[in-house]
């Protein structure tokens, strides 16, 4: 598991308004991220992701979508839901051009892990590609290990699976259940 240091900490919080928003999948601002996500796999592996996707795997207390805001501008998503085995699975993380390099790709992972453990779930699988080695970095540096390949690529050569035990969460910041625009926010 991870320690302390290898999670977001005060130091890695933005000095500008950024905030993390529970989304359906299917609304607008979510399918544009999720299509930002799309036109990145064209460029770094030839075509989309062929793995189904069902709206409702991503709808509270089964998953989380989830938006990440910089001074109310979307800059990034991610998400998880439970595979028919069972498993956790995070997908869909991204974050737009403009807004890497911040730390938000690493406070998007922690909230989504931390929302699968309220959930009750104790581990979390995801999926990514060789031709995404800062994905990887990140993961690994976050303390995910190799897994067995599942899904729609569990055979494909340059497909990596990662998997990691869950911390039983005592943050207080909600990402569930809020609605109206609440999410959260890190700003001083």
């Amino acid at each position: 598991m991870p320690t302390s240091a290898e999670r977001p900490t005060s130091a890695d919080r933005p000095t500008s308004a950024e905030r993390l928003r529970p989304l359906p999948y299917d609304h607008p601002v979510a399918q544009h991220l999720v299509e930002r996500v799309q036109q990145e796999y064209v460029v770094r592996y030839g075509g989309r992701d062929a793995a189904v996707v069902d709206p409702a795997d991503f709808t509270p207390p089964a998953g989380l979508f989830l938006v990440a805001e910089v001074d109310g501008v979307p800059a990034g998503c991610g998400a998880w839901r439970v595979l028919p085995s069972g498993e956790v699975e995070i997908k869909r993380v991204y974050v737009e051009p403009a807004f890497r390099r911040r730390g938000l790709a690493r406070r998007l992972m922690a909230a989504l892990e931390d929302s699968a453990a309220r959930a009750g779930h104790r581990s979390v699988v995801l999926n990514t590609g060789q031709q995404q080695p800062e994905a990887v970095a990140l993961y690994t540096q976050l303390g995910y290990r190799a897994v067995a390949g599942y899904g729609v690529y569990a055979c494909a050569p340059d497909a990596v699976f990662l998997g990691r035990e869950l911390e039983q969460s005592s943050r207080t910041q909600d990402t569930e259940g809020n609605e109206g625009g609440e999410g959260i926010s890190w700003a001083s």
